[in-house]
């Protein structure tokens, strides 16, 4: 097969794996060329991220039910209908036969014929599509936004279904990417002028400084500049958080469940790469790419520890930052795999775990000292509400207001939290509180 129909293979096989075992692998696409890679990230993000909406086209013009096929063929059609749909790039016959020709090699020249009745059956229709019209409100929306049932309940519900579109649209968009400027390695001025002089175009935050909106990551790549450290990717939404928690180049600062480590770096480069930061993660292999991170950035005022937050002892700290494990329902535009992999019982995981880490948190925090929790989660239960339940059961800490440390426009629950929502604020969808032990 060509360059494109390997992309498309490996594509397949990740969406399988995916199906198959719950788990988003792209180590697969690691014998392909840097171009094809990202093609297969797109492919298999863009996919997801349609997912149900093709599930019912395929349904529409298959003799067979898509319940009824294989994980393989399922997504082998998913491609191509994607192709036809959405790659402007891709004729419609290129697309059919693509297919075809990885269908025949996987499953045998029978299915490949299948493949091919299929994609031409759409084909014929492409220009008339059926809309789904299901009498359930919620699977008609579900299946129109490629959201699960139980989330889009969750968010008809909160926001009402004129808004919750709006979210589950943004959701469906392509991501939107920062650049922060590390000023470890750099001046913010001389990166914009790396950045004129290479023709990037890039669209500087009002919100905080050194951030820069960006349409494509790449050029960052290819330039090395994220190897030698000048700059990091990291939404601007993930650096409210650090920037609340305010640390200083004398103190000592805690961060927690710390892995991959955008955030340590970000308070290294707050703190003047002075004071000391201790990252902290269970996890050792993104420990050692933090550890790595950190001396490209010239955070020299890091060190990690391997450990298990709920069972850590360590001396008070001036501040601690636990941005903590969640459903991750603010990030799906970026993240489009986790929309299929949460449902209510890993919600419910999701709540227990962060109010046992929160409990920890606030045992390494001294009197007078800070804590931040944050989430990149939507879900009131893993926010305000988990803040105030653990308020309830910690007598010795207070709230905070944060305004003067966040945009005006993102404070929500009178001056006490912010939220970022994607289809609002055009940046993924972020939560934090400042806390303060006061006894």
């Amino acid at each position: 097969m060509d360059t494109e129909a390997s992309a498309r293979t490996v594509s397949v096989e990740i969406l399988i794996e995916f199906d198959e075992n719950n788990v988003l692998n792209y180590a697969k696409a690691d014998r392909l060329e840097s171009r094809e890679r990202a093609e297969v990230r797109e492919y298999v993000q863009n996919i997801l991220r349609r997912r149900s909406y093709l599930d019912f086209l395929i349904d529409q013009f298959s003799n067979v039910k898509i319940e009824e096929m294989k994980s393989s063929l399922k997504n082998i059609l998913r491609l191509g209908v994607y192709d036809m749909l959405f790659m402007d790039s891709t004729p419609d016959y290129a697309a059919i036969n693509e297919s075809v020709e990885i269908a025949k090699y996987e499953l045998g020249s029978r299915t490949g014929d299948l493949t091919n009745a299929i994609l031409r059956n759409l084909q014929r229709d492409i220009d008339n599509l059926p809309k789904p019209d299901f009498e359930d409100r919620t699977k008609l929306v579900a299946t129109t936004f490629s959201h699960p049932e139980w989330l889009v309940k969750r968010w008809t519900d909160r926001f009402g279904e004129r808004e919750a579109f709006k979210l589950m649209q943004a959701n469906n968009q392509r991501p939107v990417y920062y650049i922060r400027a590390n000023n470890l390695r750099t001046k913010t001025e001389n990166f914009k002028l790396r950045m004129s002089k290479n023709d990037i175009d890039f669209q500087e935050s009002d919100w905080l400084p050194g951030y820069f909106r960006v349409e494509s990551v790449a050029p960052f790549i290819s330039n090395g500049w994220l190897k030698k450290g000048f700059c990091q990717v990291q939404d601007i939404a993930a650096g409210f958080a650090p920037y609340l928690l305010d640390p200083q180049p004398n103190e000592s600062i805690y961060d927690l469940c710390a892995a991959p480590g955008t955030k340590s770096v970000l308070m290294s480069d707050l703190m003047n790469g002075e004071g000391d930061i201790l990252a902290v993660d269970i996890s050792s292999d993104r420990l050692d790419q933090l550890a790595q991170s950190a001396l490209s950035y010239h955070a020299e005022n890091i060190r990690v520890r391997r450990a298990d937050v709920t069972e850590l002892e360590l001396e008070e700290a001036d501040g601690v930052l636990l941005d903590a494990p969640c459903t991750g329902t603010g990030v799906l535009s970026k993240r489009a795999d986790l929309r299929w992999r949460r449902d209510k019982e890993g919600l419910e995981n999701a709540i227990k775990l962060q109010s046992e880490l929160l409990d920890s948190a606030a045992k390494m925090v001294k009197k007078g000292g800070r804590l931040v929790y944050s989430t990149c989660s939507l879900e009131e239960e893993e926010n305000m509400e988990q803040v105030m339940n653990f308020l309830d059961r910690h007598e010795n800490f207070e709230i905070q207001s944060v305004e003067g440390y966040v945009p005006d426009e993102i404070i929500v629950h009178g001056g006490l939290a912010y939220q970022t929502l994607p289809h609002k604020h055009n940046c993924d969808g972020h939560f934090g509180v400042l806390l303060k032990r006061v006894s």
